[in-house]
């Protein structure tokens, strides 16, 4: 049975596209960014667009402000195009910028805030940029001439509120194929130097789209943008879903649990894409209690398994609030897998099924498909897919097979086309012949009472080639190694029980894109 039945899906016809792929496409579609903005603009002009600590605009107003923006930019030279970086943290000058660009047909390259000076001179080199907006607090980050000398055009954030409504801009948007690059999101660079997915038009509607039918999003929707701007899920999932629905940005400048929650209620947010330790965080929140929550119904997740006890301990809360858990990347320009709205007995340990457009294989080492319930590489396809990186052949080739990006994930899709992430191909164990999956060890570690985080990782050893190793961020309790390996005992293999732990009393190092640096666990 097709598990998105119960749900509005729009028409699905196979279309051809970037000249190696046929794929399904939904066959009514926004043009890009821009065309989503404008149509909730002409038809929810008075309605709240946008919400940043207590200022407000509407749609009207929110598209005059980046209408202005793109007249600067346009007065300063920006054109169809050219690449301009985005150095700018979650504030309402992201959206109008971004907007902007769109407006003008350039290519947004947001970048995440934490990138040091020299990480920010080669994506600047690499993508050809010619401009950079920036946080006032940032500029020292911003490169120097001789570190990116093509960056000619350097703008403090604080400079566009200087500028005067200027004339319209021309629109070069309408005139943009939708196959051609919109925005570039570097990825995060854990084994190399970071590679531009060119996320086209397309592949950003098609992912509207999806969120759109499958999280069954309106116009009535208020979602709270808590994580990164800079970040697929952030850029994706729900600025460019609010603004293609017509529904409203309430934009969290840093996430912190206890002003957070309060947040969720002053606002009346009815949405949230969040990664698990955030709401567990905000379960552990004094305020969480107290607060009138009721209008939450939508709680997307991904990036790392939820804790069954987190679950459990928001539906008691909350019994209106759908988690619904959801698998992707940037290559796929967010979401790939989605659970379904219903009963999804026995699903627990799963990232969902396969979005309408998307078309999951899982692929042996010789590059052979394997059956449902085989383990083995996930490879993605769809519209929604990025037709590869930015002036990068030889990682395009690298990484796509006929359309297909092999994601580097381990995992399954069993008869019912549920899909399961056991863990990354270069984060396996091998202890002594047997596979240790880190992702399945960390699921058992997280489920512990207080903890928030874990990782695990191989140590080196003579005898068995790795040992198993944990580092849990666990704050408020304190460190019980026994406790916690006999919790492991309980649910896991002898051989997958953590032999060392290292309690941290800080979060886990995450790279400017938010994704755990196992690497820096592994040198510690």
């Amino acid at each position: 049975m097709n598990p998105w039945h119960a749900h509005p899906v729009p028409a699905i016809r196979s279309e051809a596209l970037y000249g190696d792929r046929l794929v399904r496409c939904f066959a009514a579609r926004p043009a890009g960014l821009h065309d989503m903005f404008e149509g909730s603009r002409a038809q929810r002009g008075e309605h709240e667009a946008l919400v940043h600590e207590g200022r407000r605009w509407t749609y009207a107003q929110a598209g005059a402000e980046a209408d202005r923006v793109a007249a600067g930019l346009a007065a300063r030279g920006i054109v169809a195009g050219d690449r301009v970086l985005m150095l700018l943290s979650n504030r309402p000058e992201f959206l109008f910028v971004l907007l902007a660009l769109q407006r003008l047909g350039a290519i947004a390259v947001p970048v995440g805030v934490r990138e040091p000076r020299l990480g920010l001179a080669f994506i600047a080199g690499q993508c050809g940029a010619i401009g950079i907006v920036f946080d006032d607090e940032l500029a020292e980050r911003v490169p120097l001439p001789g570190e990116a000398p093509a960056l000619a055009l350097r703008l403090a954030a604080s400079a566009l509120a200087a500028w005067g409504p200027g004339g319209e801009a021309a629109l070069a948007a309408a005139d943009r194929p939708e196959t051609d690059t919109a925005v570039i999101l570097y990825t995060s660079g854990t084994t190399g130097r970071p590679k531009g997915a060119m996320l086209t038009h397309l592949s950003i509607a098609h992912s509207v789209l999806h969120y759109e039918a499958c999280m069954r999003l309106g116009a009535d929707d208020r979602s709270a943008l808590a994580v990164p701007t800079s970040h697929v899920t952030g850029l994706i999932a729900i600025i460019a879903a609010m603004w293609h629905v017509g529904g409203t940005v309430v934009v969290v400048p840093e996430f912190k649990a206890g002003p957070f929650v309060q947040m969720l209620a002053r606002e009346r947010i009815t949405h949230t894409l969040l990664v698990p330790a955030m709401y567990r965080l905000c379960l552990m929140s004094e305020t969480f209690a107290r607060e009138d929550l009721s209008r939450w119904r939508v709680g997307g997740y991904g990036g790392a398994p939820m804790p069954e006890a987190t679950i459990h301990a928001l539906a008691e809360r909350l019994p209106r609030l759908t988690l619904l858990n959801a698998y992707g990347a940037t290559e796929t320009t967010s979401p790939a897998t989605l659970m379904p709205h219903g009963p999804a007995e026995g699903q627990a340990d799963s990232v969902g099924v396969p979005l309408p457009c998307a078309d999951i294989r899982v692929i042996d080492e010789a590059g052979r498909e394997l059956p449902a319930g085989e383990t083995g590489e996930l490879w993605i396809g769809g519209p929604m897919v990025v037709p590869g990186y930015w002036a990068n052949p030889e990682a395009t080739a690298a990484s796509f097979t006929a359309g297909y990006w092999h994601s580097g994930d381990l995992g399954s899709i069993d008869a019912r086309g549920y899909v399961r992430i056991f863990d990354r191909k270069k984060d396996m164990l091998n202890r002594g012949g047997f596979k240790v999956y880190s992702v399945e060890v960390e699921n058992v570690l997280m489920a512990w009472s207080g903890v928030v985080e874990a990782a695990v990782i191989g140590v080196p050893c003579p005898v068995l080639g790795e040992r198993v190793h944990a580092a849990v961020y666990a704050p408020g309790i304190e460190a019980d190694d026994a406790g916690l390996r006999a919790h492991c005992a309980a649910c896991l293999a002898d051989y997958k029980v953590p032999e060392t732990i290292a309690w941290r009393s800080e979060p886990l190092p995450r790279n400017a894109n938010g994704k755990v640096m196992k690497r820096l666990l592994r040198d510690a």
